[in-house]
This record gives C-alpha cells, sequence and structure tokens, in this order.
C-alpha cells in the first residue's frame, strides 16, 4: 500500500475515533497495530460522554474475560477430578473375596458400634450401607429379613419416604426398621449445615451378640 493508501486509513482512523469508537473496534476496519492507532489518534479530542462509553466498554470487557478465565479454570478442574477419580477406581480393580472381606472391616473400624451387644453400622451414604449389607450376606450369611434399621433425621424432612427409601435399598423389611430419631432442625442457628442428608443417617442393625464379639475381634486383629 503506497503513501495516499496509508494517508486514507489515518483519515478513516482518526474519524473513527473522533465518533468515539474504541482502538479495538476501529481495528475491524483499519487493519493496523494498536501502536500506529495510538499515534494516528492521540490528538483526537473525545467527548466526556465517548470516554465514559470507552471505560465501560473496557470494564465490561474485563469481567467478561474474569468470566471467561473463571469457566475455563472451572472446566479443567473438573476433567482433572474426573481423570483421579478414573485412575484411583482403575488401581482398586476387581475385589476379590477377601478384599471384600477386609474392606468391611475397615469400614466396621470407622463407622461401627463398639459395644459387645450388636452389630451397628451408621452412614448416610447409601452405597456404603449397601456394601456392609451385602458383606453381612456375604460372609455371615445373614439375610436382610433378619436385619434391622433405624434412621436419624431432620423434623423438616420427610420421615415415611426415607424409611421406604432404606427398605428398598437394603430389603429390610420396613417393618423391621425401628422407630426413628427425629432431631430438631435448628432454623435459627448460626452454625452452617455444610450437607444436607436427603434420607437422614441410616444405623443396620443385626442383634448378634456372638457375631459382634466376632467382629470386634477382626477390628483388634487388623489394629494389632
Amino acid at each position: 500500500m503506497g503513501y495516499y493508501g496509508k494517508l486514507e486509513e489515518k483519515k478513516l482512523a482518526q474519524k473513527l475515533r473522533s465518533n468515539g469508537l474504541s482502538y479495538g473496534e476501529i481495528q475491524k476496519r483499519v487493519k493496523v497495530s494498536k501502536d500506529t492507532l495510538s499515534r494516528w489518534c492521540r490528538d483526537v479530542i473525545l467527548s466526556p460522554e465517548q470516554i465514559n462509553r470507552l471505560v465501560q466498554n473496557k470494564l465490561n470487557g474485563a469481567t467478561k474475560g474474569r468470566m471467561i478465565g473463571a469457566k475455563k479454570q472451572q472446566k479443567e478442574r473438573i476433567e482433572r477430578t474426573k481423570r483421579l477419580f478414573e485412575s484411583g477406581k482403575s488401581k482398586i480393580g476387581r475385589l476379590t473375596k477377601r478384599d471384600r472381606f477386609m474392606a468391611g472391616i475397615g469400614l466396621y473400624i470407622g463407622d461401627g458400634g463398639k459395644n459387645d451387644q450388636r452389630f451397628g453400622f451408621a452412614n448416610s451414604d447409601p452405597n456404603t450401607i449397601k456394601f456392609m449389607t451385602n458383606w453381612l450376606i456375604e460372609f455371615y450369611d445373614i439375610s436382610p429379613n433378619k436385619m434391622a434399621g433405624q434412621i436419624w433425621i431432620h423434623d423438616n424432612l420427610d420421615e415415611k419416604k426415607a424409611r421406604k427409601y432404606w427398605s428398598v435399598l437394603t430389603k429390610i423389611p420396613e417393618k423391621r426398621i425401628y422407630k426413628s430419631y427425629i432431631a430438631k432442625n435448628k432454623i435459627g442457628s448460626k452454625k452452617i449445615r455444610k450437607q444436607v442428608h436427603k434420607f437422614g443417617v441410616f444405623t443396620l442393625l443385626y442383634l448378634s451378640t456372638k457375631t459382634q464379639r466376632e467382629i470386634l475381634g477382626l477390628m483388634a486383629g487388623v489394629l494389632n
């Protein structure tokens, strides 16, 4: 492009700038660098309204940039979490019978009852309760019809729905799920509940002193 071509571009850039356009907007029509535009338009006087528009657009652009950056970070975090989850899962592979046996003991050490009167395992996670129910079936040949349960739940949740849910999950007859413990939901409390368990906390029960004492022995064998 010759001298006159550049001159025409310069005049167009100055005209667009005098109309209050930003350098980014001008570049869509005049294909030169921002540094060149800055030199060409440095003597163009903008009105207060035009300056305010440019400042607002810049702020909006910064906000949009932060949102895009946040979304990108969120996507990366989700993908990273998924990769780590699958990596951990693949390291476990298929559990042997002994693996399942030891896993059950480990779970009971954490959330099981420690007295010697009855088996009692409490948790809010359905998969964990299901695992321990199957553990009793597999290693102690105990039918769900001989197991029992109890629910701890806040008074603002549906207790009847919770009873039905845990009964279907564990195959324990609903009539063998004892009277629930209803906890008062402290609405005015300053303490923030980080987790709200829709179906409460379920305690899996088996009323056998013999079984419980053997499980306590299993725990001692692991811990010692």
